[in-house]
Protein backbone atom coordinates (compact mmCIF):
# COMPACT_ATOMS: atom_id res chain seq x y z
CA UNK A 1 0.00 0.00 0.00
CA UNK A 2 2.90 2.30 0.76
CA UNK A 3 4.30 2.64 -3.13
CA UNK A 4 0.44 2.56 -4.47
CA UNK A 5 -0.46 5.14 -2.09
CA UNK A 6 2.83 7.53 -2.79
CA UNK A 7 2.57 6.65 -6.59
CA UNK A 8 -1.31 8.12 -6.12
CA UNK A 9 -0.25 11.50 -4.39
CA UNK A 10 2.65 11.92 -6.89
CA UNK A 11 0.20 11.68 -10.10
CA UNK A 12 -1.71 14.53 -8.79
CA UNK A 13 -0.24 18.15 -9.35
CA UNK A 14 0.69 20.33 -6.58
CA UNK A 15 3.36 22.67 -7.49
CA UNK A 16 3.68 25.54 -5.57
CA UNK A 17 0.74 27.68 -5.18
CA UNK A 18 -1.37 24.77 -6.75
CA UNK A 19 -2.01 22.54 -3.64
CA UNK A 20 -5.33 22.72 -3.46
CA UNK A 21 -6.77 19.87 -4.80
CA UNK A 22 -3.81 17.38 -3.68
CA UNK A 23 -4.39 18.81 -0.39
CA UNK A 24 -8.07 18.29 -0.43
CA UNK A 25 -7.70 14.64 -1.28
CA UNK A 26 -5.40 14.00 1.37
CA UNK A 27 -7.82 15.34 3.71
CA UNK A 28 -10.15 12.83 3.19
CA UNK A 29 -7.28 10.06 3.02
CA UNK A 30 -6.23 10.74 6.36
CA UNK A 31 -9.57 10.87 7.95
CA UNK A 32 -10.81 8.27 6.26
CA UNK A 33 -7.30 5.83 7.14
CA UNK A 34 -6.44 7.56 10.41
CA UNK A 35 -10.03 8.51 11.74
CA UNK A 36 -8.41 12.21 11.36
CA UNK A 37 -10.10 15.50 12.60
CA UNK A 38 -9.32 17.97 9.68
CA UNK A 39 -9.70 21.34 8.74
CA UNK A 40 -7.58 24.31 6.43
CA UNK A 41 -6.47 26.98 8.10
CA UNK A 42 -7.15 30.73 6.26
CA UNK A 43 -3.63 30.07 4.54
CA UNK A 44 -5.43 26.72 2.76
CA UNK A 45 -2.75 24.61 5.04
CA UNK A 46 -4.02 21.10 6.24
CA UNK A 47 -4.33 20.57 9.94
CA UNK A 48 -5.23 17.27 11.14
CA UNK A 49 -5.75 15.92 14.97
CA UNK A 50 -5.63 11.86 15.55
CA UNK A 51 -6.55 10.95 18.81
CA UNK A 52 -3.83 9.26 20.88
CA UNK A 53 -3.38 5.73 20.93
CA UNK A 54 -2.35 4.02 24.01
CA UNK A 55 -0.93 6.84 25.51
CA UNK A 56 -1.57 10.38 27.88
CA UNK A 57 1.66 11.90 26.78
CA UNK A 58 1.57 15.28 25.58
CA UNK A 59 0.90 15.93 21.77
CA UNK A 60 3.63 15.92 19.28
CA UNK A 61 3.75 17.46 15.98
CA UNK A 62 3.95 15.83 12.88
CA UNK A 63 4.67 18.05 10.05
CA UNK A 64 5.25 17.45 5.76
CA UNK A 65 5.17 19.99 2.68
CA UNK A 66 2.71 19.38 -0.02
CA UNK A 67 3.99 21.74 -2.49
CA UNK A 68 6.21 20.85 -5.29
CA UNK A 69 9.14 22.26 -7.04
CA UNK A 70 9.38 22.43 -10.98
CA UNK A 71 8.44 21.36 -13.22
CA UNK A 72 5.98 19.07 -10.97
CA UNK A 73 2.89 18.93 -13.49
CA UNK A 74 2.01 15.62 -15.26
CA UNK A 75 3.89 13.49 -12.63
CA UNK A 76 4.19 9.60 -13.90
CA UNK A 77 5.89 7.72 -11.53
CA UNK A 78 8.23 4.80 -12.60
CA UNK A 79 8.54 1.76 -10.58
CA UNK A 80 11.73 -0.56 -11.25
CA UNK A 81 13.52 -2.88 -9.42
CA UNK A 82 12.68 -1.22 -6.40
CA UNK A 83 13.06 2.70 -7.11
CA UNK A 84 11.10 4.76 -7.83
CA UNK A 85 11.57 7.73 -10.45
CA UNK A 86 9.86 9.83 -12.92
CA UNK A 87 9.11 8.89 -16.67
CA UNK A 88 11.63 11.74 -16.88
CA UNK A 89 9.78 14.91 -17.83
CA UNK A 90 9.42 16.20 -14.36
CA UNK A 91 11.06 15.88 -11.27
CA UNK A 92 9.06 12.75 -9.09
CA UNK A 93 7.98 14.92 -6.35
CA UNK A 94 8.95 12.49 -3.49
CA UNK A 95 9.92 15.77 -1.92
CA UNK A 96 8.11 16.02 0.10
CA UNK A 97 5.11 13.54 -0.85
CA UNK A 98 7.01 10.52 0.35
CA UNK A 99 7.07 12.45 3.90
CA UNK A 100 3.54 12.67 3.86
CA UNK A 101 3.27 8.94 3.13
CA UNK A 102 5.63 7.63 5.69
CA UNK A 103 3.85 9.84 7.72
CA UNK A 104 0.48 8.02 7.31
CA UNK A 105 2.00 4.42 7.04
CA UNK A 106 3.78 4.99 10.38
CA UNK A 107 0.55 6.37 12.32
CA UNK A 108 -1.09 3.26 10.94
CA UNK A 109 1.61 0.71 11.97
CA UNK A 110 2.58 1.93 15.53
CA UNK A 111 1.35 0.40 18.51
CA UNK A 112 0.74 3.39 20.52
CA UNK A 113 1.07 7.26 20.23
CA UNK A 114 0.98 10.65 22.05
CA UNK A 115 -2.44 12.73 20.04
CA UNK A 116 -0.56 13.41 16.72
CA UNK A 117 -1.01 17.20 14.95
CA UNK A 118 -0.35 16.69 11.23
CA UNK A 119 0.38 19.09 9.09
CA UNK A 120 0.81 19.81 5.75
CA UNK A 121 1.67 23.22 4.52
CA UNK A 122 1.73 25.04 1.66
CA UNK A 123 3.88 26.89 -0.35
CA UNK A 124 6.94 25.53 1.40
CA UNK A 125 9.26 25.51 -1.71
CA UNK A 126 8.58 29.25 -2.38
CA UNK A 127 9.69 30.72 1.05
CA UNK A 128 7.97 28.82 3.36
CA UNK A 129 5.12 30.93 3.18
CA UNK A 130 2.35 28.09 4.39
CA UNK A 131 4.52 27.77 7.54
CA UNK A 132 4.84 31.20 7.94
CA UNK A 133 1.43 31.94 7.88
CA UNK A 134 -0.11 28.48 9.53
CA UNK A 135 -2.53 29.39 12.24
CA UNK A 136 -0.53 28.42 15.62
CA UNK A 137 -3.55 29.36 17.64
CA UNK A 138 -4.84 25.65 16.51
CA UNK A 139 -1.77 23.95 17.64
CA UNK A 140 -1.15 22.43 21.08
CA UNK A 141 1.87 20.34 20.47
CA UNK A 142 5.33 21.79 22.04
CA UNK A 143 7.43 19.24 20.13
CA UNK A 144 7.31 18.41 16.57
CA UNK A 145 8.97 15.78 13.97
CA UNK A 146 9.36 17.22 10.00
CA UNK A 147 9.65 14.60 7.64
CA UNK A 148 11.75 16.58 4.84
CA UNK A 149 15.61 15.54 5.04
CA UNK A 150 16.67 13.05 2.47
CA UNK A 151 19.58 10.28 4.51
CA UNK A 152 17.69 8.39 7.22
CA UNK A 153 20.12 8.49 10.23
CA UNK A 154 20.87 12.11 10.26
CA UNK A 155 18.63 14.21 12.40
CA UNK A 156 18.65 17.68 11.51
CA UNK A 157 18.87 20.07 14.22
CA UNK A 158 20.27 23.24 12.70
CA UNK A 159 19.19 25.79 9.78
CA UNK A 160 20.03 29.04 8.81
CA UNK A 161 19.32 32.45 8.44
CA UNK A 162 17.98 33.19 5.04
CA UNK A 163 17.53 36.26 2.98
CA UNK A 164 16.08 36.77 -0.25
CA UNK A 165 17.18 39.91 -2.17
CA UNK A 166 14.94 41.45 -5.04
CA UNK A 167 16.39 43.94 -6.87
CA UNK A 168 14.78 46.24 -9.60
CA UNK A 169 17.31 49.01 -11.73
CA UNK A 170 15.93 51.84 -13.74
CA UNK A 171 18.00 53.34 -16.13
CA UNK A 172 17.40 55.26 -19.20
CA UNK A 173 16.86 54.16 -23.21
CA UNK A 174 19.21 55.46 -26.01
CA UNK A 175 19.73 54.09 -29.67
CA UNK A 176 22.95 51.80 -28.81
CA UNK A 177 24.50 52.93 -32.64
CA UNK A 178 23.15 56.72 -32.90
CA UNK A 179 23.25 57.84 -29.39
CA UNK A 180 24.67 55.35 -26.77
CA UNK A 181 26.03 58.68 -24.36
CA UNK A 182 22.50 59.62 -23.69
CA UNK A 183 21.81 55.91 -21.92
CA UNK A 184 21.95 54.73 -18.75
CA UNK A 185 22.23 50.76 -18.73
CA UNK A 186 20.72 49.15 -16.01
CA UNK A 187 22.71 45.88 -17.10
CA UNK A 188 25.59 47.29 -16.67
CA UNK A 189 25.01 48.79 -13.22
CA UNK A 190 23.60 45.50 -12.29
CA UNK A 191 27.23 44.11 -13.21
CA UNK A 192 29.16 46.57 -11.72
CA UNK A 193 27.55 45.61 -8.47
CA UNK A 194 27.41 41.66 -8.88
CA UNK A 195 31.23 41.62 -9.06
CA UNK A 196 31.52 43.86 -5.96
CA UNK A 197 29.89 41.58 -3.14
CA UNK A 198 31.35 38.38 -2.10
CA UNK A 199 29.02 35.20 -4.23
CA UNK A 200 29.24 31.08 -3.57
CA UNK A 201 31.31 29.84 -0.85
CA UNK A 202 31.88 32.68 1.44
CA UNK A 203 32.95 29.97 4.56
CA UNK A 204 32.12 26.70 5.83
CA UNK A 205 28.21 28.25 7.33
CA UNK A 206 27.51 31.02 4.80
CA UNK A 207 26.40 31.45 1.21
CA UNK A 208 25.32 33.57 -1.32
CA UNK A 209 24.31 34.23 -4.91
CA UNK A 210 22.37 35.70 -7.55
CA UNK A 211 19.78 33.30 -9.49
CA UNK A 212 17.66 35.21 -11.85
CA UNK A 213 18.61 38.30 -13.69
CA UNK A 214 16.38 39.68 -16.60
CA UNK A 215 17.20 42.73 -18.55
CA UNK A 216 16.80 44.88 -21.80
CA UNK A 217 14.62 44.53 -24.69
CA UNK A 218 16.42 44.49 -27.57
CA UNK A 219 20.11 44.31 -29.05
CA UNK A 220 20.38 47.43 -30.41
CA UNK A 221 19.17 49.63 -26.97
CA UNK A 222 20.60 50.81 -23.96
CA UNK A 223 18.77 48.52 -21.76
CA UNK A 224 16.91 51.27 -19.68
CA UNK A 225 15.64 48.26 -16.79
CA UNK A 226 17.12 45.38 -15.05
CA UNK A 227 15.70 43.05 -12.47
CA UNK A 228 17.48 40.76 -9.99
CA UNK A 229 16.55 38.08 -7.49
CA UNK A 230 19.51 37.14 -4.69
CA UNK A 231 19.65 35.22 -1.77
CA UNK A 232 22.45 34.84 1.00
CA UNK A 233 22.26 32.29 3.92
CA UNK A 234 24.33 31.86 6.86
CA UNK A 235 23.89 29.41 9.60
CA UNK A 236 25.22 32.59 11.34
CA UNK A 237 22.66 35.11 12.03
CA UNK A 238 25.13 38.26 11.90
CA UNK A 239 27.15 36.95 9.32
CA UNK A 240 23.75 36.84 7.06
CA UNK A 241 22.27 40.33 7.63
CA UNK A 242 25.88 41.74 6.99
CA UNK A 243 26.24 39.92 3.77
CA UNK A 244 22.26 40.73 2.91
CA UNK A 245 23.74 44.43 3.83
CA UNK A 246 26.70 43.80 1.75
CA UNK A 247 24.95 43.03 -1.50
CA UNK A 248 22.36 45.55 -1.06
CA UNK A 249 25.05 48.45 -0.33
CA UNK A 250 26.57 47.09 -4.21
CA UNK A 251 23.78 47.93 -5.74
CA UNK A 252 22.74 51.15 -4.13
CA UNK A 253 26.61 51.98 -4.92
CA UNK A 254 26.27 51.14 -8.56
CA UNK A 255 23.01 53.09 -9.13
CA UNK A 256 25.06 56.35 -8.01
CA UNK A 257 28.23 56.00 -10.25
CA UNK A 258 25.92 55.33 -13.50
CA UNK A 259 22.66 57.49 -12.61
CA UNK A 260 20.20 54.35 -12.35
CA UNK A 261 17.58 54.82 -9.97
CA UNK A 262 17.93 50.73 -8.15
CA UNK A 263 15.28 49.67 -5.74
CA UNK A 264 16.41 47.03 -3.17
CA UNK A 265 14.04 44.63 -0.77
CA UNK A 266 15.55 42.15 1.39
CA UNK A 267 13.41 40.05 2.93
CA UNK A 268 14.35 37.50 6.44
CA UNK A 269 13.04 34.27 4.86
CA UNK A 270 13.72 32.05 8.10
CA UNK A 271 16.05 32.73 10.78
CA UNK A 272 18.62 30.66 12.03
CA UNK A 273 18.31 27.94 14.77
CA UNK A 274 19.82 24.88 16.42
CA UNK A 275 18.68 22.27 18.99
CA UNK A 276 20.67 21.29 21.90
CA UNK A 277 22.13 17.79 21.15
CA UNK A 278 20.38 16.93 24.02
CA UNK A 279 17.09 18.28 23.10
CA UNK A 280 14.11 15.66 24.33
CA UNK A 281 13.01 15.46 20.62
CA UNK A 282 16.52 14.98 19.08
CA UNK A 283 17.23 12.31 21.37
CA UNK A 284 13.93 10.69 20.81
CA UNK A 285 15.19 10.70 17.24
CA UNK A 286 18.38 9.30 17.82
CA UNK A 287 16.60 6.60 20.01
CA UNK A 288 14.44 5.93 16.80
CA UNK A 289 16.83 5.69 14.16
CA UNK A 290 19.16 3.17 16.48
CA UNK A 291 15.87 1.23 17.00
CA UNK A 292 15.78 0.90 13.11
CA UNK A 293 19.15 -0.62 12.86
CA UNK A 294 20.97 2.57 11.64
CA UNK A 295 23.80 4.59 13.76
CA UNK A 296 22.12 8.04 14.19
CA UNK A 297 23.89 11.55 13.68
CA UNK A 298 22.86 14.91 14.06
CA UNK A 299 23.83 17.57 11.18
CA UNK A 300 22.89 21.43 10.56
CA UNK A 301 22.11 22.34 7.30
CA UNK A 302 22.20 25.37 5.12
CA UNK A 303 19.33 24.22 3.35
CA UNK A 304 15.89 26.43 4.79
CA UNK A 305 13.21 23.95 6.03
CA UNK A 306 9.73 24.59 7.92
CA UNK A 307 11.29 23.20 11.15
CA UNK A 308 12.93 26.81 11.51
CA UNK A 309 9.64 28.77 11.68
CA UNK A 310 8.35 25.92 13.69
CA UNK A 311 10.89 26.40 16.32
CA UNK A 312 10.75 30.12 16.15
CA UNK A 313 6.92 29.58 16.98
CA UNK A 314 7.78 27.54 20.21
CA UNK A 315 7.74 24.21 19.08
CA UNK A 316 10.95 22.18 19.62
CA UNK A 317 11.41 20.69 15.96
CA UNK A 318 14.03 18.15 14.71
CA UNK A 319 13.75 17.08 11.12
CA UNK A 320 14.06 13.39 9.72
CA UNK A 321 15.15 11.80 6.85
CA UNK A 322 12.71 10.53 3.79
CA UNK A 323 15.08 8.76 1.47
CA UNK A 324 14.85 10.77 -1.28
CA UNK A 325 17.54 11.37 -3.40
CA UNK A 326 18.42 14.22 -6.12
CA UNK A 327 15.72 16.08 -4.98
CA UNK A 328 15.09 19.09 -6.80
CA UNK A 329 15.68 17.71 -10.39
CA UNK A 330 13.95 14.88 -12.96
CA UNK A 331 16.72 12.73 -11.96
CA UNK A 332 14.82 12.71 -8.35
CA UNK A 333 14.22 9.05 -6.58
CA UNK A 334 13.49 7.07 -3.83
CA UNK A 335 14.28 3.56 -2.85
CA UNK A 336 10.92 1.69 -1.76
CA UNK A 337 13.28 -0.37 0.96
CA UNK A 338 14.56 3.21 1.45
CA UNK A 339 10.94 4.60 2.30
CA UNK A 340 9.99 1.47 4.51
CA UNK A 341 12.71 2.06 6.86
CA UNK A 342 11.58 5.84 7.21
CA UNK A 343 8.27 4.44 8.23
CA UNK A 344 9.92 2.61 10.37
CA UNK A 345 12.13 5.37 12.48
CA UNK A 346 9.12 7.23 12.59
CA UNK A 347 7.00 4.22 14.15
CA UNK A 348 9.15 3.94 16.89
CA UNK A 349 9.35 7.34 17.60
CA UNK A 350 5.77 7.55 17.86
CA UNK A 351 5.98 4.87 20.23
CA UNK A 352 8.68 6.37 22.28
CA UNK A 353 6.88 9.71 22.15
CA UNK A 354 3.98 7.44 23.86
Amino acid sequence: MLVERFCEFVRIDSESGNEGRFLAHLKGVLEGDLGARCEFDSYGNLICKVPAKGSLAAPLLLAAHADTVRPGVGIVPVVEEGIIYSKGETILGADDKAGIVEILEAVKEAERHPPLEIVITREEEVGLLGAKNLDYTKLGAKRGLLLDSDVLNVVVIGGPTHFFIDVVIVGKAAHAGMEPEKGVSAIRTAALAITRFREGRIDAETTANVGVFRGGEIRNGVPERAELKAECRSLNHEKAVRLAEEIRAAFLKAGEETGAKVKVQVQEACRAFRLPEDAPIVELSKDAIRRAGLSPSTRVITGGTDASIYNQHGIETAVLGIGAQNEHSKEERIAIADMKKAVEVLRYALELAA
